[in-house]
């Protein structure tokens, strides 16, 4: 695949703010992706915003991308990338990770004896552990078995590799366990994931159930709940959104993992759920991203 990359230079604020405004835009392509990062460890205020497309940019796309900057926009820059899957070598040759009990590492990376070990390959499906709401969300999976939440019927929305379904079953080894994602390519993904580290794919307790579905829009994943542990690494926007058809459910007592958010998108979302019941368990964050924790209270 011949892929193209459009480059801004900018400062951390602008980059976060330009992420934002990603987020909310409604006309910006689906298959575009969007990444900000630091330019250097020490340089935590540099930053450089990338936008990733299939064919080489246009001016208008140029323009576009322009338009996630308030004010005047940095310098912006087109550059081809090698003849590859360049999702698939982006995520290459990452950092293992640690998480509470976990650790998640690339096959290239040797497993750590003292901590529950996942191996999950560079993919085409977004994340491979290695993305910080990720990390979070596993240390707060940890958290929540260890302060003794009890799981027996667990849903992960936008599982990607299927890691946190994989950590989920892990920590509840009995448990009804269904994943979803909006991607149909996520399908093969997590069932050669599942198999790579020993997670038996079927509809019983200890076993995962994955369908492709956006929110809760599939049969399955509605007829399965309610879900006493309800899992959701997405995005800031379709949380809000989706808020009222994951708060049905989940009942009283449940207890729901939010991430993909922003620390300046934290009140936005903590709204939309405390309008559905939900209080604030605990929270975790993770460079710039918050991971959310909460209770569906028993009584409104």
């Amino acid at each position: 695949m011949t892929a193209w990359k459009i480059v801004a230079e900018c400062s951390k604020d602008e980059a976060r703010a330009a992420l934002v405004a990603h987020e909310e835009a409604l006309d910006f392509p689906d298959d575009w992706v969007v990444t900000g990062m630091e330019i250097a460890d020490h340089l935590p205020e540099d930053w450089t915003l990338e936008v990733y497309l299939d064919r080489k940019p246009t001016a208008a796309d140029v323009r576009r991308v322009a338009t996630l900057f308030a004010g005047t926009a940095p310098d912006l820059r087109s550059e081809k990338l090698p003849n590859t899957d360049w999702v698939t070598e982006s995520q290459k040759g990452v950092e293992p990770i640690r998480a509470g009990r976990f650790h998640v590492r690339t096959p290239d990376h040797e497993p750590d004896p003292e901590l529950v070990d996942f191996v999950i390959p560079a993919s085409q499906a977004f994340g491979t552990g290695q993305h910080a709401t990720t990390a979070g969300c596993l240390a707060m999976l940890d958290l929540m078995r260890r302060e003794g939440v009890v799981a027996r019927n667990i849903a992960d929305i936008g599982t990607g590799t299927g890691l946190l379904a994989f950590a989920a079953l892990h920590l509840w080894p009995h448990a009804l366990a269904t994943a979803s994602d909006i991607d149909p390519v996520c399908t093969g993904v997590v069932a050669d994931n599942a198999a790579l580290n020993g997670v038996v794919m079927g509809g019983r307790g200890g076993e995962l159930t994955m369908v492709i579905a956006g929110g809760m829009a599939h049969p399955l994943l509605q007829a399965r709940g309610p879900y006493d542990l309800f899992i959701a690494n997405i995005l800031a926007g379709p949380l809000v959104e989706l808020a009222a058809g994951f708060a049905a459910a989940i009942p009283a007592g449940g207890n729901l993992l939010l991430a993909g958010l922003l620390e300046t998108q934290e009140q936005r979302v903590r709204h939309a759920y405390r309008r559905h019941g939900f209080r604030l368990a605990q929270r975790l964050v993770n460079g710039d991203w918050s991971i959310l924790w909460l209770r569906k209270s028993r009584v409104r």
